[in-house]
Parts: structure tokens; sequence; C-alpha cells
């Protein structure tokens, strides 16, 4: 029987479309980056909307790892998947939760009527994408919904539980309760470090949270932000991740498990015995259509399999497969079954 993921982070729909770099210049905008939404970044929604190849996808870091680890565990789970966050009193919010539950997810989202629900920009240039997430009614998330009968359920049928690092910006007190839970009942928590942004702002929350983290993720720009903001004097990714597996960790009981991707460069694991790496199965370039969505998926996949109780290398191999399959469809999206 799978073990049961709870997940929670920041619900955005994406608004998603193909732009030229002229739009990235205007907005003051990278490739394969991601940012919060300032106030001159607030007309990009609409001119993305009024292009006519724009989608909407369900979205936020989190919410898209939770939905690929549903999907790949297709036939092989019992009981539920579940994913919280804030959501708006609105269409876009009636979206959000609908399409969640269709894809098999329970979702005891709170809402609120103080702003609508959040939307993030995916301008895809070529085949990177740059992200402007306009939080929203996600930034209104509050602590005492982690007290509602729905939530308490989950975090108790829960054994693995994911937060992506996006989500110290709106409740590290939520995130604490889930950790604290965890390593009280040895339980699995996973983090992301998600953006440089995060390392680089929202540092101090980063080590609140951290020593109850026993599987962190993160990509190779993440990695070396990190190293940078912590006094680590390295950029080999495979040093880093080291270092970071004997931060200090609150669960002794589980040694920490540090995953660093490099898109089509070998995966990086870490943990106490030593540094793997994992070949990525290569996606040939003429059949690669979007890369938004590829290192959450590769978390789903992992996740998906660690809820199997399956090792580490078949973690990675999943993940892999997953962020392989996603890259070849626009946005977070995927077919209707694995074929894993």
């Amino acid at each position: 029987m799978a073990k049961q993921i709870f997940g929670m982070g920041n619900p955005l729909l994406d608004i998603s479309a193909d732009v030229t770099g002229d739009v990235l210049e205007k907005y003051g905008l990278k490739p394969a980056n991601a940012i919060l939404a300032e106030e001159k970044h607030l007309p990009l929604y609409k001119e993305l909307a009024e292009l006519p190849d724009v989608q909407y996808i369900p979205g936020g870091a989190t919410l898209n790892s939770i939905r690929v680890a549903d999907w790949m565990l297709q036939g092989k789970k019992e009981g539920s998947t579940y994913y919280v966050g804030c959501i708006g009193n609105d269409k876009f919010g009636d979206i959000m939760k609908e399409k969640s539950e269709q894809s098999g997810l329970v979702v005891p989202m709170m809402r609120t009527d103080k702003q609508p629900t959040g939307t993030c920009a995916v301008l895809i240039t070529g085949k990177e994408r740059s992200l402007v997430a306009n939080l929203a009614a996600a930034n209104c998330f509050e602590e005492s919904h982690m007290d509602t009968a729905a939530v308490q359920e989950a975090v108790k049928n829960a054994s693995i539980y994911y937060i992506s690092g996006f989500f110290l910006t709106v409740s590290v007190p939520s995130i604490l309760r889930v950790g604290k839970h965890a390593g009280e009942e040895n339980k699995t928590f996973c983090m992301n470090l998600s953006a440089p942004f995060v390392i680089e702002f929202f540092g101090s929350q980063l080590h609140e949270a951290l020593p109850y983290v026993d599987i962190l993720f993160s990509n190779e720009d993440e990695a070396r932000q990190f190293a940078k903001s912590n006094n680590i004097e390295s950029t080999d990714v495979k040093e880093i991740a080291q270092k970071v597996v004997s931060l200090p960790k609150i669960n002794s009981k589980q040694g920490r498990i540090v995953v660093f991707t490099q898109g089509k460069d070998p995966t990086v694991v870490a943990t106490a015995a030593g540094v793997t790496e994992y070949p990525v199965p290569p996606v040939p370039a003429d059949k690669i259509i979007d890369t938004n969505g590829a290192g959450d998926a590769f978390v789903g996949g992992f996740l998906s399999r660690l809820a199997l109780g399956e090792d580490i290398e078949s973690c990675v191999r999943a993940g892999n497969y997953a962020a392989g399959v996603i890259i070849q469809h626009s946005g977070c999206t995927y077919p209707e079954k694995p074929e894993y």
C-alpha cells in the first residue's frame, strides 16, 4: 500500500503563452527564472490573456508536484493524495478546485474574499520559461486553517509531506507545524529551495524550516545560491550537497537526503554515506515543447516511488521519467496514464 502524500503551497492558475524576447525586456524579466510580481508586472497578465494561444492550467510549484505524484501512482494507491492552499471565492478558484479534484486529489482549500485567486504568468521563449507569480489569495493563507477538521485529518493520514520554498513567503508557522508533526511521528518531511530569490531574501525563514527537512530538493542554480548565501565556499554542486546533508537536523532517526537536479546533466543525490550521480535519460531536442514544470514533475515522480517504499535510485528514475514526459507537453500537463 502506498503511503499517503500531503502537499501545501501557493495554488496559482498558470496563464501560459509563447512570447518574444521583447516582452521579457519590456517587463525586465529573464528566461529560466521565477519572481514575485511587482506593480510594474500587473499589466502583463491582461496582455497574456489577450494572446491567441493562451492556456490556463492549475499550477503553483507544490500543486504541480502533487498532481504528478498522484498521476504516477495510478492503480497503486489506497487512500488519498492531499493538497492545501488558499484560493479566492471566485471563478478561477472554482476552476482550480474542480480541476484538482478531477485529477484525483483531496483539496481542503482555504477560501478568501480578501483577494482573487493567485495567478502565474508563464512566458515561454523557445524552450525556456520565465515565471511571474501574483500570489493574491495564495498569500492570504492563515495558520488557523491548519486547525480545520479536514486539514487535521489530511496531516494525520499522510506519511510524506512536501512543501515548496515559495510557501516560506506566506506562512512559516504552518510549515513548522507540519515539520514538527513529521519529526515527532518519524514521517518524511520534504522541501524544495524553489528559486534563488527565496534563498536570498527569505533565508531566515528557510533556516527555521531546514532542521525539520528529511529530503531537500533543488536545482543547480538554487544550490549555488544557497552556498553563496550560507558561506559554503564552493560552486561544485556535489560538494554543496554534502555540506547541506550535514546541517543541523531535528529528527535523528532519518538521515537527510539532498537531491539536486541539473536539467539534462546527472542528478546529484547526497546522503551521510556519500554522493551519487544518476544520469538523465536524454529527450530529443525536437520533442521538447516546454521546460515549465520539469523540476516540479521530477519531485512528483520521486515522491510517487518514495510512497511505494522504493529505494532512492528508483525514486530518481521515476523523477526523471516524469520530468521527461512533462517537457514534451505544454505547461505541467501529461497524458492520461504514465507508461511507467
